[in-house]
């Protein structure tokens, strides 16, 4: 299974966290996976031949981080059809604004979907007023169920074939 891990970050946590998602899955070596920053990543490379995930932090009032606002524009601008696109959704955010917490993601997840991507397995989040649970931690204990959420769409796939 092919995996492509893209993050948007705004101070480096994100960036941090996609490394160690990168390092646990390639450990294991049953799955290839590359990684990348949402803002050197072409929205017309996203394609049903790999399986996504997609980490996002939070800036500002709810916003995108710095590096996922291109992306998120092109996703507006070409509107690409998505349909046969899977992903699995992290999100960072802090509870302390409960307005906003989680934000960054949703907005991504949203327009994700809404161009016909299917978003599997449970939506993670970091919360960062929890101090005992880095973020890095978080995603890895979150991890397992996104790449079994992969798994059963491949045996679909295969099956509907």
């Amino acid at each position: 299974m092919n995996i492509q891990i893209l993050y948007g970050t705004e101070s480096g946590n994100t960036e941090l966290l996609a490394m160690d998602l990168e390092e646990n899955i390639t450990e294991a070596g049953e799955h290839d996976v590359e990684f990348a920053d949402l803002q050197e990543y072409e929205v017309s490379s996203l394609d049903s031949s790999k399986y996504y995930i997609f980490a996002c932090s939070t800036h500002g009032e709810g916003e995108l981080p710095y590096t996922a606002q291109e992306f998120y524009d092109q996703l507006v601008k070409q509107s690409p059809d998505l349909t046969d696109v899977y992903y699995a959704m992290f999100g960072l955010g802090d509870r302390f604004y409960e307005d906003t917490y989680s934000q960054g993601s949703e907005v991504l997840d949203s327009k994700l979907r809404e161009l016909g991507a299917t978003r599997v397995g449970e939506y993670g989040r970091h919360d960062a007023s929890s101090l005992e649970v880095t973020p890095s931690d978080a995603a890895l204990e979150w991890l397992p169920q996104a790449l079994v959420a992969f798994s059963e769409v491949e045996e679909d796939v295969s099956a509907a074939s």
